[in-house]
């Protein structure tokens, strides 16, 4: 079983754990929050296939949950949890996105089989939308955003490319758009009128993938109740994406590299030899070469898929987009979250020309997601982006860094001003210890107040308790 994520949000500590422990056992990767502030800080801060919630709680309850979990993640299925049975508060949260409800109390049962069923759905979803190409126009190559050269270079490639057979392995880091260019070889390839089917081959253990892709017969295995249609054969006559091919087991690569050497396979069980005609598209953030030298990956499988290869430019090396990817991503998202938003103060552009962009185009739009969503006015702001909230980088002696620096710099003035007043509030403003926690002498601490213009404060008295 895929390990799909559920977050489930519940103030009752024994119902929540017992539901987590249920869900865990089935093969789940589950967490847990005990609010609904808690819930939705879980939102903010990664993607959930399912989220679970009780409709009363503490604080934010159920119903906020469910709109922040549309807003931020319109294709997570949320199911929410009542003791009260009220059927009308159950109808407004289905008309405002909750895939269903349960009323407490419950077996576990029940709603095990409402999430899988949720689960299913999902999936559904995801395949009508590359089966059916419900959206094909954002495949065109005058519609994808970016006009750097070094963008240009990969799109020229890919024109030339696309109305071929010729298999192809796209390269590049985690979020450049590798995705994007294989959609786009396949829409603008002569296939374009039957399927794209997509897998991630990182997402599924061994035997997953294999059942994955190449199906699998009735009784094939103990829980393969039906016979099941893999991807290869769903892709006939279209094009097959494998992302994240380097994670492959050599099991698999040895299959992948059959099928394309003599295009035929047999389902898992199965004993009748299937034909197929598809295009394979790869991708990979991996470096294949240096893993063929190691023995991770097969040479000759490495050379079937690298006929022709496409490098996708890091973000960072094509700075010149950001400004056109970023109002792209405003128009977008202002939608989605009916807000009306005009684009940019003149800083913030800038501050999004000085990041570095680690997780390349994925971060730049989640970025402007979470700006669009947090932003007061009309305008983002620096303070909307918030780039300089960085984890704390660790030094060769394995010490965590107390300074954060933003991107858009800050006077080493302020470094210190920060550093004084932040000892002085642990100190509950004792300048003698505020002195011993930076290491200076008292009357270095005092000179520091009066140069940097800091107002004392006095000390709290300790609280008396009876």
């Amino acid at each position: 079983m895929s390990r799909e994520r559920i977050l489930v949000a519940d103030d009752h500590d024994s119902l929540r754990r017992g539901i987590v422990r249920a869900l865990s056992e089935t093969g789940h990767d589950v967490e847990e929050a005990d609010s609904g502030n808690a819930a939705i800080e879980h939102l903010h801060k990664g993607q959930f296939d399912v989220v679970v919630c009780d409709l009363k709680m503490g604080g934010s309850d159920g119903m906020e949950v469910l709109r922040t979990a549309k807003a931020l993640q319109p294709t997570t299925a949320v199911i929410l949890m009542t003791a009260f049975g009220s059927v009308q508060t159950a109808v407004e949260a289905m008309r405002i996105g909750a895939f269903d409800y349960v009323q407490k109390p419950f077996e576990i049962e029940e709603m095990e089989l409402k999430i899988d069923k949720a689960l299913e759905v999902r999936r559904l979803r995801h395949e009508i939308d590359y089966l059916r190409h419900t959206q094909p126009d954002i495949y065109e190559f005058d519609r994808i955003v970016g006009a750097s050269g070094a963008l240009q270079r990969v799109l020229g490639l890919v024109r030339k490319v696309a109305k071929t057979n010729t298999t192809v392995l796209i390269r590049g880091e985690t979020g450049t758009g590798k995705e994007l260019i294989a959609a786009a070889l396949h829409h603008n390839s002569l296939r374009a009128n039957r399927n794209f089917v997509r897998v991630n081959c990182a997402a599924l253990q061994e035997n997953l993938l294999e059942s994955e892709l190449f199906g699998h017969e009735k009784g094939a295995f103990t829980s393969a109740d039906r016979q099941r249609i893999g991807r290869f054969e769903q892709a006939d006559a279209g094009s097959l994406f494998l992302d994240e091919v380097g994670d492959m087991s050599a099991n698999t690569q040895a299959k992948i590299l059959r099928v394309l050497q003599e295009q035929e396979f047999e389902r898992l069980g199965g004993t009748r030899t299937i034909r197929v005609d598809v295009r394979l598209i790869t991708a990979t953030n991996r470096n294949l070469s240096a893993m063929v030298a190691t023995g991770e990956f097969r040479e000759d499988l490495y050379y079937r898929l690298n006929v022709m290869s496409v490098e996708m430019p890091p973000l960072r090396d094509r700075k010149e987009d950001i400004g056109d990817l970023a109002k792209t991503f405003i128009r977008r998202f202002s939608g989605e979250l009916r807000k009306k938003m005009v684009g940019l103060e003149p800083a913030a552009e800038k501050l999004l020309q000085r990041y570095n962009w680690p997780g390349n185009i994925r971060e730049l739009e989640n970025a402007i997601e979470r700006a669009v969503l947090l932003a007061e006015g009309n305008v983002i702001t620096t303070g909307d982006l918030r780039l300089g909230e960085l984890s704390p980088t660790i030094d060769g002696s394995g010490v965590a860094a107390v300074v954060k620096i933003p991107p858009t710099g800050i006077a080493l003035e302020e470094v210190e001003r920060q550093a004084v007043v932040e000892a002085l509030t642990m100190s509950n403003w004792v300048q003698k210890d505020a002195a011993e926690l930076l290491s200076i002498t008292p009357r270095v601490m005092n000179y520091k107040i009066k140069t940097l213009g800091i107002e004392l404060r006095r000390p709290m008295a300790p609280r008396v308790t009876t």
